[in-house]
């Protein structure tokens, strides 16, 4: 077996080591004894010296025309097209998730960069008449300077790179924090960079602990805005830090995203749709269905139809044909499935399918669980309220229409949401009246498109939305301008 490569931290221009002199390893969490590379333990030294370099790189980078700022965005298109079959395969072997799901991620990414890449002559003011016949005023929008970016390890790919490329685009430079799951493609994303022809400083990145790296961040004033997607816990409590120094904080957090089928529905396509946004990519999406809503008078056909399409999905490793889910990402986040499973078991819901490690044969090697579905549950249960991140999908039973969207907003989350229905002016009720930043009819709750906005309400979100026409609201400030010649 070939020793693990050594990665380096990415800072102005430069792969070093960090001063800690110390690394960790990104495993295979489907063959856990398979380390992927050693990455840098960066301590605050090492945050600190990415800042100064992208401060030195800002003057430059900012004074960039936006058309020529997008063009590295053009060139990073090609370089993913290039390279999207090994994207692929290291989505898989560090995050765990299918082949398919990581082909998708990596096209999703690309369409991502298409939307992005005409933003840069879209970087738009206004012109608004004076009160004086001798004065032309107008906004122009400005970068903020040194910006960080926090990314999760579920789409490491498309969420890093959606957030770096528009605060590229807006004239700021970056400080690119990933998750320590995923610091192996998120090496590959600042190759992908560099080799699209961003300029020393401008993109910087450090591994290693967010408890460092997210304290710099949320501490020092050169850092002008952060932009987060993770846990709701961490989300606010660097939110807290952030804007009490009057910096600009986004942050794309938790989730509990109701789904209600109604007796109208096409069932068999409703169900199919759960499954993708419950249990594909083992829950690991913070838009992914975990609370079904139905009728009491439909349960008795909804729940065995359930269960029978969970149980055949096949588990395993995400590289092997055919695989529809393989292991989640870690130790912790297995455990994290495990205790909410008992949980649920010991309030009184009653397990249905699914609610095990999986242990046989290769699978005994990584962090692999089943498909798993709660009947008989109440909102009073922790498995209502609480944000699991694995595949567990909890089924209410309702009388009403009324009840079911009162129970889906019911809730401290209002990320995404969906409807199943045929009644268009229930349809319409829904659109209306559901909390939630992102809904949908008739299709799953974690369909999206990069050319709209995207976000939630409560406490799933705090900021501008990220994406489409919002995309560069916060990376820019706007400057108003008087002028009489």
């Amino acid at each position: 077996m070939s020793v693990p490569a050594m990665y380096h931290n990415y800072i102005g221009g430069q792969w070093i080591p960090s001063l800690s002199g110390e690394v960790y390893p990104s495993i295979n969490p489907a063959k856990v004894e398979e380390v992927l590379g050693y990455f840098q333990k960066s301590n605050e030294e090492d945050v600190k010296h990415a800042i100064a370099a992208a401060r030195e790189a800002f003057p430059a980078w900012s004074q960039t025309p936006a058309p020529q700022r997008g063009e590295i965005l053009f060139q990073l298109i090609v370089h993913l097209e290039k390279e999207k079959e090994e994207l692929a395969h290291i989505l898989t072997k560090e995050v765990g998730k299918s082949l398919r799901e990581a082909r998708g991620e990596v096209n999703k990414t690309i369409q991502a960069m298409k939307q992005f890449s005409g933003e840069a002559t879209r970087l738009t003011g206004e012109t608004v008449p004076s009160f004086d016949a001798e004065i032309f005023a107008y906004t122009v929008r400005e970068p903020l300077g040194v910006v960080g970016v926090i990314a999760p390890y579920n789409f490491p790919l498309g969420i890093g790179v959606w957030k770096i490329a528009p605060a590229l685009i807006a004239g700021n430079t970056v400080v690119f924090k990933p998750a320590s799951h995923t610091s192996l493609i998120s090496v590959k994303i600042m190759e992908l960079f560099e080799k699209s022809g961003v300029p020393a400083g401008v993109l910087n990145m450090v591994t290693g602990p967010g408890s460092v790296v997210g304290r710099v961040f949320g501490e020092d004033p050169e850092v002008k805005a952060v932009s987060f997607t993770g846990s709701t816990d961490v989300g606010v409590q660097l939110g807290k830090a952030v804007q009490a120094r009057g910096g600009k904080m986004q942050a794309e957090m938790g989730g509990k995203n109701p789904a209600i089928i109604l007796e109208d529905a096409d069932l068999d396509y409703a169900l199919d749709s759960i499954v993708v946004s419950g249990f594909l990519d083992n829950g690991q999406r913070c838009t992914g269905t975990s609370r079904l809503i139905v009728l009491k008078s439909m349960a008795s056909t909804i729940i065995p139809k359930l269960v029978e399409k969970a149980k055949a999905l096949k588990i395993g490793n995400g590289l092997e044909p055919g695989v529809d889910n393989g292991p989640v990402v870690d130790e912790g986040q297995l455990q994290t499935y495990l205790h909410y499973v008992k949980t649920a078991k010991e309030e009184g819901a009653v397990l249905e399918c699914g609610g095990e490690r999986l242990t046989e044969g290769e699978l005994a090697h990584g962090y692999f669980v089943l498909p798993t579905v709660f009947s008989k549950v109440t909102p009073e249960m922790t498995i209502f309220k609480e944000e699991i991140f694995g595949p567990v999908i909890g089924v209410l039973e309702v009388d009403s229409y009324e009840e079911a969207i009162a129970l889906a907003n019911q809730n401290e989350f209002g990320l995404s949401s969906t409807i199943y229905t045929n009644d268009l002016k229930k349809a319409f009720h829904f659109v209306r009246h559901i909390q939630s930043g992102v809904t949908h009819v008739n299709l799953p709750s974690t369909y999206f498109e990069n050319q709209f906005p995207f976000g939630g309400k409560k406490d799933s979100s705090i900021g501008p939305r990220e994406q489409g026409s919002t995309a560069l609201d916060f990376w820019t400030e706007i400057k108003t301008v008087y002028m009489k010649p």
